[in-house]
């Protein structure tokens, strides 16, 4: 699998816990925390493995239909661009939050937050099979004190090699 490609598929998950998913109707103070990140972020990063590469992302969050709020961005890394889009939204009849997301790269796919502290933490844990060897993903997104952090690491199962990036955004 090539760099670029592999790449997009972890900021595909990435992006997938930032964004989310079916109708909604919630607590006031569900929403009021969904509504605290609207605007426009930014946030760079390093990705560490083999070899380093920088990760710059920007991403607008707006308000959605009904309570839900709305994410579109991209991220920059080793040459490729990665678009993303989605909703965030809480599902009060499932007492939880959940993120839907689509990428340029072929993924979609849902994620399931909850709420810690005064925030909500996105994990996301992935198994794929790609040009026949497995890896796997996992993802950490935290929506806490109006700041935004994405964490995310991938390890190759047959020879344990690992990608890891931490990339903090900011308005």
């Amino acid at each position: 699998m090539s760099l670029t490609r592999f790449l997009s598929r972890i900021v595909a998950c990435v992006g997938l816990a930032v964004s989310a998913a079916g109708p909604a109707l919630a607590a006031p103070e569900d929403i009021a925390l969904l509504h605290s990140y609207l605007g426009n972020w930014r946030g760079q990063g390093t990705l560490h493995g083999a070899r380093s590469h920088r990760v710059d992302c920007h991403m607008t969050v707006k308000r959605g239909n009904a309570d839900k709020i709305n994410y579109s961005g991209r991220c920059a890394f080793a040459g490729a661009n990665l678009s993303l889009n989605g909703t965030l939204a809480y599902i009060d009849a499932l007492e939880r939050y959940e993120a839907a997301m689509t990428t340029n790269a072929a993924f979609s796919g849902i994620a399931i937050g909850q709420k810690r502290g005064n925030g909500v933490v996105f994990n996301l844990h992935e198994r794929e099979r790609s040009e026949g060897k497995d890896l796997t993903i996992t993802a950490r997104i935290v929506l806490a004190d109006g700041r935004i952090t994405v964490e995310f690491n991938a390890i190759f199962d047959e020879t344990g090699e690992s990608l890891y990036a931490a990339v903090p955004f900011s308005r």
